[in-house]
């Protein structure tokens, strides 16, 4: 990939780039445009440091690669129901410290996410990311086999009850509204990038609740497994947070996992989602 405008530097030999040289408040030329997607279609996840921007630009900047998506439980910045809003501090412990997929409960999952950090930890408070292309390139022939075709199912009901949220903390009608409008949805085990055409491992332990035709006992097995397989350092990058840093994955190829390790300390970020098209 050659660049004119924006200067790449890739984080790890696994996934990951910092992109310097370009001001998200601005509106995208078509180059700025040309040069982020492809960075993003080689580095699975990039990163831009020091954009002061505001809401209105960061829902610009996001739309500019798509229809954005807006959430049905979470937070969002009054104003602007496109932003969902994750803040953490004394009163409001991390929980969402467990590798996931964002929104894969959606017939149309993300085609991307945008995280802006807003009020960062002195200490701690990374995310790491993990490349899904690795992580199925890495199983053996035998596996891969068996692993194209299958079918899993999302649930969105799955991550309010899998990682504990106190029942005093659940809106129950807007939960219930929710998981209403969003029943479960199939997509396959392993899915196909529509731009690269690689194959990527597309369960995670947030969303997935099993593997359709298999026993209870052997999709356990079977999704256990892959979720450890996929952590793996080889397949990961770390990224350190700045007030004002940026973060832009793929989220079709990627997982990610927010480190939990900066309580009591306050962390406000912003995301912004990006829909994609249905998972083949």
């Amino acid at each position: 990939m050659s660049s004119q405008l924006i200067e790449v530097q890739p984080l790890t030999g696994a996934l990951g780039a910092e992109l310097h040289g370009i001001d998200l408040a601005q509106p995208l030329g078509n180059q700025a445009y040309q040069e982020i997607h492809d960075a993003l279609m080689e580095h699975q996840v990039v990163f831009f440091r020091d954009q002061d921007i505001t809401p209105e630009q960061h829902i610009a900047f996001a739309g500019s690669f798509g229809e954005l998506h807006v959430h049905p439980y979470a937070p969002q910045l009054e104003g602007y129901p496109e932003i969902l809003v994750l803040n953490n501090d004394a009163e409001r412990p991390p929980r969402v410290n467990a590798w996931h997929t964002d929104v894969t409960f959606e017939e149309r999952p993300p085609m991307g996410s945008i995280l802006h950090g807003k009020v960062i930890p002195e200490h701690g408070g990374d995310t790491v990311w993990a490349n899904t292309y690795m992580a199925y390139e890495a199983l053996s022939d035998q596996l891969q086999h068996f692993l194209d075709g299958l079918t899993a199912v999302h649930d969105y009901a799955r991550a309010f009850f899998g990682l504990g949220v106190p029942e005093r903390e659940v809106d129950w009608d807007k939960l219930a509204q929710a998981r209403k409008t969003r029943p479960p949805r199939e997509h396959p085990v392993v899915r196909t990038h529509p731009v690269t055409g690689r194959k990527s491992l597309f369960v995670n332990s947030v969303f997935t609740s099993h593997i359709k035709g298999l026993k209870q006992k052997e999709s356990e097995a079977i999704l256990r497994m892959l979720y450890e397989h996929m952590q793996s350092p080889d397949f990961q990058c770390r990224f350190r947070w700045r007030e004002n840093s940026i973060a832009f994955w793929d989220n079709r190829c990627t997982q990610h996992f927010a480190v939990a390790d900066y309580y009591p300390e306050a962390r406000r970020m912003h995301r912004v989602t990006v829909i994609g098209e249905r998972p083949v």
